[in-house]
């Protein structure tokens, strides 16, 4: 009977990894392509000259300004959730995998 609900534990784990798995995938893929657009929108402000450049005034400037810091900010917030998130789902299954073996 405590090895069938050992077995059954085990798998539970075991499945929950598989979905964290699957979801540290997701979050990947989200990040990589929030990088592609703060790699292109870098791209962008280096081809821009640095002398007399022509922005549309300095509204045209500050907008594009914000826009660029704006897709950097979001970049890196990302990246921070995923750490975070990470800490917390590596916590939760050390957590079970340590209660699994003090059974």
């Amino acid at each position: 009977m405590a090895a069938e609900e050992g077995l059954d534990v085990q798998q539970i784990v075991n499945e929950i990894i598989e979905h964290l798995s699957h979801s540290h995938n997701q979050m990947a893929r989200m990040i990589d392509s929030k990088r592609h657009v703060v790699v292109r929108m870098a791209e962008v402000v280096k081809a821009i000259p640095d002398n007399n450049p022509n922005f549309g005034g300095t509204e045209g400037l500050l907008t594009s300004t914000q826009s660029l810091l704006g897709g950097i900010v979001s970049y890196l917030t990302t990246i921070a959730e995923l750490q975070e998130t990470l800490a917390a789902q590596l916590t939760f299954t050390v957590r079970e995998l340590r209660l699994e073996e003090d059974e």
